[in-house]
């Protein structure tokens, strides 16, 4: 909403920031069409008056010179402007005669991080997908959360019924593999994390991170382990059987839809503390006693993120992290793990979600709510045979940089027969496209976040208006959508122009999921939240169980037999685990000011100290001959990278960082800040054979890699 001002031609836009998950509001301070400033809403019912540095760069973003406005057509080995009619008539032959030569799961759809952030590509999206109906559909998803999903498609029935720890009541938070100081909580939308961490330790609360880097959130906790990646299941294998062995918690009225823990408590003979300990490098008596602190606390939550679903058993991880807060009876209660109430119910609106309908050609991995994993999608497109990928659309991702093996996928690319790309940048993945289709952006779009209201810590709700409008000769993600659509129309597939679903715009869409939303009753409706610009607050999250379970037989399976069967996977590291030798195991990091790739063509977010560098432990630097500042050389099975060292007892020994989203110095490029900083890409290093077998999901963290000076 936009209010006008009372000194000449100043005035206030209120919106949510949509660079990250947080949705912060923000007030932004226009004099005409000129932001003067952009800062922190006080008045939002959510983030009250937090800001995080990404902020400021929406400006960068929406004026940035390279940001491209309209149609590119590659014109050898340069580009050329071209119109709209012109750019979908020959992405839709392009396509077209690929599937019609080769069949339609011949032209793959890989879908980046940024699609979440954008209204449009949330609400239809799904009509190009339905248009090029393939198979071969790739997202940011499985390089990131699919463990989470897959966990509660078993467990509750859904995929997006994801359990959220209630924050801001616990007294006791568990983290494992997260640094929610830093991302402000993924999964887990809590604007000012740092914030709410310290009124737990208020209240006389405690916090308590397991990560192998000691983090933002990890020097703010009351306590800090170290762990080597990929043994946190190890961990909570052992938790588990110490609250059921020495019978410290109780279920309490989860019991009465509940099944399952007799198996569980089968399942977890023979991970006793004492046998588990040497592995994760904690003794046997502080992970009882972690155990028991858990189990006591009032009301405790664990939460797991990024650092143990991108690992090679992050499935199971987040099945164990769900069955703790089961047993303990901190799940669907205040302090504990909850289900948000979204106004706008995305739970409700979507299906289930499926496993392992269809598989990879090449490796046989599992299909998940209709997507195949990132990490097949270079064998895809070099493998000959039926079904061989020979046509790209890449929507708003660059998996160059964010999928592993980069470069493998980088050199994949140049031998398809027809790339397109919908995106606002020529960068490290779309200068190998043959068309690139730039859409709208962040201040020109109306926003309301679908997803993230569904993972947030509050109920809320917020509608932001675009700020600018429109060039003229622009589109929306939306319109690109359906007009590709229109023109990939066949006889069997028509397009039906009075579809409902062609017709709506977003904001439509958006009244109709409030006034059919939980809130409805209360009149919530587009009209209501445009009369209130700071946000709507709709209260806490409260208990949603049974009733919100989406099994068929509306109970909490506590043991599907998925996770069950893959144990047998991860005793054989507990019995053949080995950590000699001179390898190194490579994490990834999250900083504050970034979140994609794309990011760093703002010269707010990239100014300062270099921050792509290899952090790695005194006693491993010593060994190698490295020196704080010097120049390695990280190498690994999949690839060889140069980046500065930083060496920091921040790190645990025989563990080394390096964060994600950088790698911008390849040719053809059109990202001069982002260029000016290159930095090295963490994933020419990962390893795309890597990956958690259960659920497809990449194994990015714990990758065997070995550092050498220069």
């Amino acid at each position: 909403m936009t209010s006008a001002g009372t000194d000449g031609d100043r005035r206030h836009h209120y919106r949510t920031c949509n660079l990250c998950e947080a949705m912060c509001g923000l007030e932004i301070e226009l004099d005409g069409d000129s932001i003067v400033a952009i800062r922190g809403d006080d008045e939002d019912p959510f983030s009250r008056g937090h800001i995080c540095p990404k902020a400021v760069a929406l400006q960068d973003i929406y004026a940035d010179p390279d940001r491209l406005r309209r149609p590119l057509r590659r014109s050898g080995s340069d580009w050329q402007e071209i119109g709209w009619d012109e750019a979908f008539d020959r992405v839709a032959q392009g396509l077209a005669t690929v599937r019609d030569q080769h069949g339609p799961d011949a032209v793959a759809l890989y879908f980046g991080n940024p699609n979440v952030h954008s209204l449009g590509s949330m609400l239809f999206g799904s009509t190009l997908r339905r248009a090029i109906a393939s198979k071969n559909v790739y997202s940011a998803t499985s390089v990131d959360q699919l463990p989470h999903h897959v966990a509660s498609r078993h467990m509750f029935g859904h995929y997006f019924l994801l359990p959220i720890p209630d924050i801001d009541r616990t007294d006791y938070f568990l983290v494992l593999g997260a640094n929610p100081v830093a991302s402000n909580g993924s999964l887990m939308t809590a604007p000012g994390v740092a914030r709410r961490l310290r009124a737990i330790q208020d209240r006389g609360g405690r916090v308590v991170v397991v990560d192998p880097r000691r983090t933002e959130t990890a020097q703010q906790a009351d306590r800090h382990y170290f762990i080597p990646p990929g043994r946190d299941a190890l961990l909570l294998l052992a938790l588990i059987h110490t609250v059921l062995a020495e019978k410290l918690g109780t279920p309490g009225r989860l019991v009465d839809f509940l099944d399952g823990l007799d198996a569980v408590e089968t399942a977890v003979a023979g991970f006793e503390p004492a046998r588990v300990a040497p592995l994760v490098r904690i003794p046997a008596p502080e992970i009882e006693d972690l155990a028991r602190e858990f189990a006591a606390a009032p009301r405790a939550v664990c939460y797991g993120r990024i650092g143990v679903s991108t690992q090679a058993f992050g499935g199971l991880c987040q099945w164990l992290i769900n069955v703790l807060n089961i047993i303990t009876g901190n799940l669907d209660r205040a302090g504990g793990a909850m289900f948000p109430t979204p106004a706008f119910d995305v739970v409700t609106a979507n299906r289930r979600g499926k496993y392992g309908r269809w598989h990879t050609r090449v490796r046989a991995l599992p299909e998940f709510a209709g997507e195949l994993p990132t990490s097949a999608l270079v064998e895809e497109i070099e493998t000959p045979g039926d079904g061989q990928i020979k046509a790209l659309v890449t929507v708003a991702g660059n998996p160059v940089l964010s999928a592993p093996n980069g470069g493998a996928l980088e050199r994949a690319l140049p031998g398809l027969e027809f790339m397109a790309a919908i995106d606002i940048y020529l960068n490290e993945t779309t200068r190998h496209a043959d068309v690139i289709l730039p859409p709208t952006t962040g201040l020109e779009c109306d926003h309301y976040d679908v997803v993230f209201h569904t993972l947030a810590v509050r109920n809320t709700a917020k509608y932001s208006p675009a700020l600018f409008e429109p060039a003229a000769d622009t589109r929306h993600d939306w319109q690109i959508f359906r007009q590709l659509a229109r023109r990939l129309a066949t006889p069997e597939r028509p397009f039906d122009a009075t579809d409902p679903r062609h017709l709506a715009t977003p904001a439509q869409a958006v009244d109709h999921g409030l006034r059919t939303g939980p809130y409805a009753v209360q009149g919530l409706s587009l009209e209501r939240l445009q009369a209130a610009p700071h946000g709507v607050d709709l209260g806490p999250l409260e208990p949603r169980l049974p009733e919100r379970l989406f099994t068929d037989d509306r109970r909490i399976d506590l043991a599907p037999s998925l996770f069950l069967n893959d144990l047998a996977r991860l005793r054989e590291l507990f019995d053949n685990a080995d950590d000699a030798g001179r390898s190194l195991a490579l994490i990834g990091r999250r900083d504050l000011r970034t979140n994609n790739s794309w990011m760093h063509n703002s010269h707010r977010l990239v100014r300062g100290r270099d921050r792509c560098t290899v952090m790695m432990h005194p006693d491993d630097a010593a060994a190698r001959g490295v020196e704080n500042g010097q120049l390695v050389a990280v190498a690994s099975r999949a690839g060889r990278i140069e980046v500065a060292a930083e060496v920091t007892d921040n790190m645990m020994p025989g563990v080394v960082s390096i964060p994600h989203g950088w790698g911008h110095d390849r040719e053809g490029v059109r990202l001069t800040v982002a260029q000016a900083h290159a930095g090295a890409s963490i994933n020419d290093v990962t390893d795309n054979l890597l990956l958690d077998s259960l659920t497809g999901n990449a194994a990015l963290n714990g990758v065997p890699v070995t550092i050498d000076p220069l």
